[in-house]
């Protein structure tokens, strides 16, 4: 079995020696380096490159630059999502990413993680669990969605939050570690409050 294929069933790997994964690492560096790059004036360009990149990209996106990821083939995003900039995405597992999803800048989503024990950590192994975040779901400015975690349609993850545990549909959650906080109601429409 190789290294890809551990971290695609959730298993201990080695993505810091393994040639094909090391390879993969330095062509998503390269794209990115293009991307990051581009002028403000080239729109396109920047739509051409992360619909080639991604594994699946939905219609009307916008990702302000910088952005930073590892792979990139292992993001799926569907329509009508927009990302701040500074948005980085370890993707070493699947990130799906609904529609009508909108990410504060300096979000950080991490599906990949290090084992506890200082042996194995020491030689540069880690694991990676997907990630998913549904339909209609605003990530405040600087939350961290860590390995493994749902956040469910119509959530709102309140800015600087440390998402540790899945979080259900309908839903303000905020802290350190994130926490529902409240329903969200027929009551919230009228104002944009602060979250």
């Amino acid at each position: 079995m190789t290294e890809k294929e551990k971290a695609s069933q959730g298993m201990i790997y080695d993505a810091n020696n393994d040639p094909e994964l090391m390879s993969e690492q330095k062509r998503a560096k390269a794209i990115l380096f293009e991307y990051n790059g581009l002028s403000p004036f080239q729109e396109d360009r920047k739509k051409e490159i992360i619909t080639d990149f991604f594994g699946k990209v939905g219609q009307n996106f916008v990702i302000h630059p910088p952005f930073h990821c590892d792979y990139g083939y292992n993001i799926e995003v569907g329509d009508n999502f927009f990302a701040n900039m500074n948005l980085v995405i370890l993707d070493g597992a699947k990130v799906s990413i609904g529609d009508n999803v909108f990410i504060g800048p300096n979000v950080g989503i991490y599906t990949a993680g290090h084992p506890l024990d200082v042996p194995r950590r020491n030689m540069g192994l880690e694991y990676a669990y997907p990630v998913n975040i549904g339909n209609n779901v605003w990530i405040g400015a600087q939350a961290t969605i860590l390995p493994g975690v749902t956040i469910g349609d119509n959530a709102v993850i309140g800015a600087g939050s440390v998402v540790t545990k899945d979080i259900p549909a309908n839903v303000l959650a905020v802290g350190n570690p994130c926490k529902v906080k409240r329903i969200i109601t027929d009551e919230d429409q009228p104002l944009g409050k602060p979250v």
